[in-house]
């Protein structure tokens, strides 16, 4: 068992861990597909490894709301990503930021 946080920062520290409390965090937004989930006045622990970053959440108090997803022809994905060359990801968010209107996606991402 651990006896409170002094022996809880040595064992970090043996692994290599860094940790403090991140102050004056107002908000932290965690975004899926379908939802995004704010999680207000949260208490964040963050602890650096060598190679990540590890971050402990706390709420709550949280509020969930459903993301309005675009929904576009599979064709008309693939024809701003080749006429644009660019990712998916990309010519999904050009032809979001569109509003579907495939010409404004291709020359936005060409410029």
């Amino acid at each position: 068992m651990m006896r409170g946080n002094r022996e809880m920062r040595r064992m970090l520290d043996k692994m290599g861990l860094d940790m403090k409390t991140m102050d004056n965090v107002e908000e932290v937004i965690i975004k899926t597909e379908t939802k995004e989930l704010y999680l207000i006045k949260p208490q964040v622990i963050e602890m650096k490894g060598k190679d990540s970053t590890i971050f402990q959440v706390i709420a709550s108090d949280i509020e969930e709301k459903q993301r309005e997803v675009p929904a576009f022809k599979e064709e008309d994905v693939i024809l701003v990503m080749q006429q644009a060359s660019v990712s998916r990801e990309k010519a999904i968010q050009a032809l979001t930021e569109s509003k579907g209107d495939m010409a404004q996606a291709i020359l936005s991402l060409a410029t």
